[in-house]
């Protein structure tokens, strides 16, 4: 079973049209009696120009932003592996945008 916290960033299977990608995780680890659901921020290297659109900057990416208007909700078994963390200032950047 894989564990995770709320400020990772993951590289997550988002499906075809999304594909694979870093992502920064929102959710709080499931309890047993939970669904196996995570809500995650979607890392993209081609920003909008969004309000939504947070560049945080680290050393386990590309450039680009986290698309905080666009969160998804998925299954956890769509981790694959861990890139590394937020600090808890970048974490609120991108909070405050949601």
């Amino acid at each position: 079973m894989l564990t995770y916290e709320r400020g990772e960033v993951w590289l997550i299977d988002l499906g075809y049209a999304a594909k694979i990608r870093p992502c920064l995780i929102m959710s709080i680890p499931p309890l047993d009696e939970d669904r196996a659901l995570i809500t995650v921020i979607p890392h993209t290297t081609s920003p909008r120009g969004s309000r939504f659109d947070v560049a945080v900057s680290t050393t386990f990416h590309r450039s680009g932003v986290s698309d905080a208007q666009n969160p998804i909700t998925t299954n956890q078994s769509k981790l694959i592996r861990k890139l590394g963390g937020l600090s808890d200032d970048q974490l609120r950047s991108v909070e405050s945008a949601l």
